[in-house]
């Protein structure tokens, strides 16, 4: 099983007939998830555009994109941030693993689901321990 980091699924939305997407159709989808952590990252951005939007075209493009998130989304397995994810979250953060809250979070998730995480990200999600990684995105 395989938990996508969210620049994974970024090429997913942008790149429809990306290479990416074939390896998963080969593999099969039901073997992938989504993080409910990248739902947040890419929500956060969008309200970040929105609220700085001072265009009425920039304006109905933030609202467009929230909407093509939530579908993207709701298309998709998603995999939460439960209990056992935020202690493996903790306990990375005990332990001095130094990257970022979120990325810290879809490890956390992909470690305690017992996934293997695709990420482009590969010199941070190394720094954990125990995780799997793979890069698809080439």
């Amino acid at each position: 099983m395989f938990l996508l980091d969210t620049d994974h699924v970024s090429i997913i939305q942008r790149q429809p007939g990306s290479s990416l997407v074939a390896r998963i159709r080969d593999r099969g989808t039901h073997n992938f998830f989504v993080s409910i952590v990248s739902f947040h990252e890419q929500a956060r951005g969008w309200n970040a555009y929105l609220h700085g939007a001072r265009s009425d075209d920039r304006i109905l493009h933030a609202y467009r994109m929230f909407e093509r998130i939530l579908r993207d989304f709701t298309s998709m397995q998603v995999r939460s941030f439960d209990e056992a994810a935020l202690t493996r979250f903790n306990a990375l953060r005990l332990s001095g693993v130094r990257i970022g809250t979120m990325d810290l979070r879809i490890a956390a998730t992909a470690l305690s689901s017992g996934f293997t995480l695709l990420t482009g990200n590969l010199g941070d999600f190394r720094k954990v321990a125990g995780l799997r990684v793979e890069d698809w995105s080439h």
